[in-house]
């Protein structure tokens, strides 16, 4: 693939931001070879932003000739409390439904699971041992205290949130990962960016210095009125600490799961929580709904050069949107009803996650799925 077209792949939605452009660009057209991970704590049921959202986005980055990694972060997941900061059930939840979720998540976004490498973060150290303690300690001895405090955001926590000393140890764990895996490009959900800053500026302590690739983050249906006010209101007066707990608060969550669609989820489960989404009608910022079928829908339909096709229920006149803006800009204008977006929407998540749905419920995954819910936990 040329420079162009692959870098376009890369830079499409739902990329938010790429450090650098100018990099990612340079080593395209030096035929730079390209290593991509992102990692993955642990935990309960896969939904839609860990599911669709950011496999597609290694699915963009397959199309684009780089190599990809997925790192199921055990040891992580375990620093963070996940699964009952359990150890063994995080690993076995880990090796067992979270992969198998991931797979045919990529899967249902056009990607294929066996050109992906899966790396469980336990079995990287064990092999690596003591190489990878030194580069922990290569990277701590760049990071100050307060800095390791203020990168608690990458674990879904909030900033001056209390934590122990071992969840300080978090973000030099992630950094030690990119650069003992040897990536060169680094993934993840904005969240994420904080620790892959770190990376960038440790650089000079290792032999080269990685791109990282930031994409949205998908918001739960949870979202009211009085949240969406508070964001915009710290966004406005430049309090970026408020404007990112604000973002934690509203991003779609497992451990919110009457808020998060699941990629197992019934089609009468997708359509009941569409329906009670927030959907504010004429605004496209915090809107729950329209950040599904931007970094959701969207894609699938560019992807297959489809249009998007909605119903007003009120006339029935079906109308056609060739491009997400064309949509939008209606929206704003008050030409397209919520109630109509929202039904729109939930019939093309219910048949993008069919494949999803008929494995996790009717085929080989059913077992992953019942082993997950007999422990009784979601997060």
């Amino acid at each position: 693939m040329d420079p162009e077209s692959a870098f376009e792949l890369i830079k499409r939605k739902p990329t938010q931001e790429i450090l650098t452009e100018d990099r990612l660009m340079t080593h395209l057209k030096e035929g730079t070879p390209l290593k991509h991970y992102i990692g993955f704590e642990i935990s309960g049921f896969v939904h839609l932003g860990t599911g669709l959202l950011c496999m597609q986005k290694v699915a963009d980055f397959q199309k684009a000739g780089v190599e990809t990694q997925i790192f199921l972060a055990d040891y992580h997941s375990w620093i963070n409390g996940k699964l009952g900061g359990d150890l063994d059930t995080i690993r076995e939840v880990g090796g067992g439904y979270f992969k198998e979720a991931l797979k045919i998540s990529l899967e249902c976004v056009g990607g294929n699971p066996d050109d992906t490498r899966f790396i469980m973060g336990s079995d990287l150290y064990k092999r690596l041992g003591r190489e990878y303690l030194e580069t922990m300690i290569r990277v701590s001895l760049k990071l100050n205290l307060a800095r390791a405090k203020s990168s608690i955001t990458i674990m879904g926590r909030k900033e001056g949130e209390s934590v122990n000393f071992g969840q300080l140890l978090y973000a030099p764990m992630q950094v030690a990962d990119i650069y003992s895996l040897g990536v060169n490009l680094a993934h993840g959900g904005m969240p994420q960016r904080k620790a892959h800053v770190i990376a960038l500026e440790v650089s000079n302590a290792f032999k080269y210095k990685p791109l990282a690739v930031h994409h949205y983050i998908l918001m739960g249906t949870h979202v009211t009125a009085e949240q969406r006010e508070r964001i915009i209101k710290a966004k406005s007066s430049g309090d970026r600490a408020g404007y990112e707990d604000g973002l934690i608060d509203v991003k779609m969550s497992k451990s919110k799961p009457k808020s998060a669609i699941f990629i197992h989820d019934t089609e009468e489960e997708i359509r009941r929580k569409i329906k009670k989404a927030f959907c504010p009608a004429k605004e496209l910022e915090l809107n729950a709904v329209m950040s599904i079928q931007q970094f959701i829908v969207w894609p699938r339909l560019l992807r297959r050069k489809q249009p998007l096709e909605l119903v007003n229920k009120k006339t029935g006149k079906t109308t056609t949107f060739e491009t997400p803006t064309e949509l939008e800009l209606h929206y704003m204008k008050g030409d397209v009803h919520p109630l109509d977006l929202k039904e729109a929407v939930a019939n093309y998540l219910v048949e993008i996650l069919a494949p999803a749905r008929k494995h996790f419920l009717e085929g080989k995954g059913r077992r992953y799925l019942e082993e997950l819910e007999a422990l009784q936990v979601t997060r």
